[in-house]
């Protein structure tokens, strides 16, 4: 990729990047986030619940796991325990939509709303067919939803949810219009490195097989900071992809984003010609050819050119073989 092309395809994955993080026009009304034991989505959850707040936005967490309210956010819902019905009753009374008879562009920030949910899996596990209901009762053109679902949660549907419905992940990742899934900078880091090195990549977790290992173990060592993956849904069905890495900041500012792209570790390899050449620039001797050598090698005629123009060329061949003294001739041969 040429310089000024990756430059422009960098400016425009974190401007993106950016865009959805701000939820500026509407940029995602459904945002998933998935994450597991090893990385949680805390840190990116955070960041939503910042930015909303500086843009003068209402912050709605509802909470399934949460037992504390979080900092920056304006209402808690406890959501355990209750029906579906109840809840989506107390949401839309808080983000309700504006008026008809108000235009669009005179709404002001603090009419949109930012709902957080800590975790879809309660939600999924017991009535999975609600899913689409909840998300349609609360999302508007002023409220944009931002949920979390545990990969390694185990998931125990329902007797009456039918063998051939599609799993609730699955319905999820179909209905956001961004899905975000957070991993490990440090276990990135040392994939890569396994990689690299052409060894056995480790495994962190229920992956190592150990027995009573949930989490795994963590050294004091970690570089600050989760990759996260991106994808997020056009209106014209084209997916967008790109991999990068948010490191939080402790003194309460925006966290700093990259491309996972920029890391050392992780920077593409230059081009093969390029290195080629690199390799010819350190050897003491000249493996190349001069113009005039080129031109030489391509003016020879080979033998084989020769054969295929004479007459029959191409109309299949006969075998010539001279005998030689110590041939032995046999009369019952087929002739040749």
């Amino acid at each position: 990729m040429a310089p000024s092309a990756q430059t422009h395809h960098r400016s425009h994955s974190l401007l993106l990047f950016q865009k959805l993080l701000n939820l500026r026009d509407s940029a995602s009304p459904l945002t998933l986030l998935l994450d597991t034991l090893e990385q949680g989505a805390g840190p990116l959850l955070q960041e939503f619940i910042n930015r909303g707040k500086l843009a003068r936005s209402k912050i709605l967490f509802v909470s399934f796991t949460t037992a504390r309210k979080p900092r920056n956010v304006d209402i808690f819902i406890k959501a355990r325990g209750r029906s579906v019905t109840a809840l989506i009753t107390e949401i839309a009374s808080y983000c309700a939509p504006v008026n008809s008879q108000t235009p669009k562009d005179t709404a002001t920030n603090s009419q949109k709303c930012l709902i957080v949910v800590d975790s879809l899996n309660p939600l999924a596990s017991k009535q999975p067919h609600v899913l689409p209901l909840f998300f349609g009762s609360i999302i508007n053109p002023f409220a944009s939803l931002v949920a979390v679902y545990h990969n390694d949660v185990p998931l125990v549907l329902p007797r009456t949810v039918n063998e051939y419905e599609p799993h609730p992940l699955t319905l999820l990742s179909h209905m956001a219009t961004a899905v975000f899934k957070v991993s490990s900078l440090y276990q990135a880091v040392e994939t890569k490195r396994a990689q690299m090195r052409s060894l056995r990549e480790p495994e962190w977790g229920l992956h190592e097989g150990r027995e009573g290992v949930l989490v795994g173990l963590r050294t004091g060592h970690q570089p600050e900071g989760l990759v996260v993956e991106m994808e997020m849904r056009r209106r014209s069905g084209r997916a967008v992809a790109e991999r990068f890495i948010l490191s939080p900041s402790r003194g309460g500012a925006g966290a700093s984003l990259s491309l996972l792209s920029d890391h050392p570790l992780f920077a593409p390899a230059k081009d093969a010609e390029g290195g080629a050449e690199g390799e010819m620039a350190d050897s003491t001797f000249n493996l190349g050819l001069t113009e005039k050598q080129r031109n030489d090698r391509e003016g020879i005629v080979l033998p084989y050119f020769d054969a295929q123009t004479e007459v029959g060329g191409g109309e299949g061949g006969r075998i010539l073989y001279d005998m030689g003294r110590e041939d032995d001739f046999d009369e019952e041969e087929d002739e040749i």
